[in-house]
């Protein structure tokens, strides 16, 4: 049980290492660890629903089509916040890379 948890935590931390790169499929590969659970977290709409839109920023058009799906079972305000979210997310990322 320890190790799938440290297998799981490894996996979200290189998703995050190569989302930080701009790499469209480690921020779907995100949006869908947080729309399903997978690994053992906690579903949260609003961090896929984050993840999801920045993969689709990089171009794909599947995350698009996640984020619409996750979209329609979330309030405009958590809409709001996984966008201000993304957002955060992009400068934080930009600032790095400069």
């Amino acid at each position: 049980m320890a190790n799938s948890l440290k297998t799981a935590q490894f996996l979200v931390e290189s998703r995050l290492r190569d989302a930080a790169r701009g790499d469209s499929n480690a921020c779907f590969d995100l949006g869908i660890l947080y729309s399903t659970g997978t690994g053992g977290e906690t579903i949260d709409l609003i961090e896929a629903h984050k993840w999801f839109n920045l993969a689709a920023v990089h171009g794909s058009e599947e995350a698009q089509m996640c984020r619409a799906e996750i979209a329609e079972d979330m309030s405009a305000r958590e809409i709001a916040e996984a966008q201000r979210q993304a957002r955060a997310w992009l400068t934080a990322t930009e600032c790095r890379a400069a």
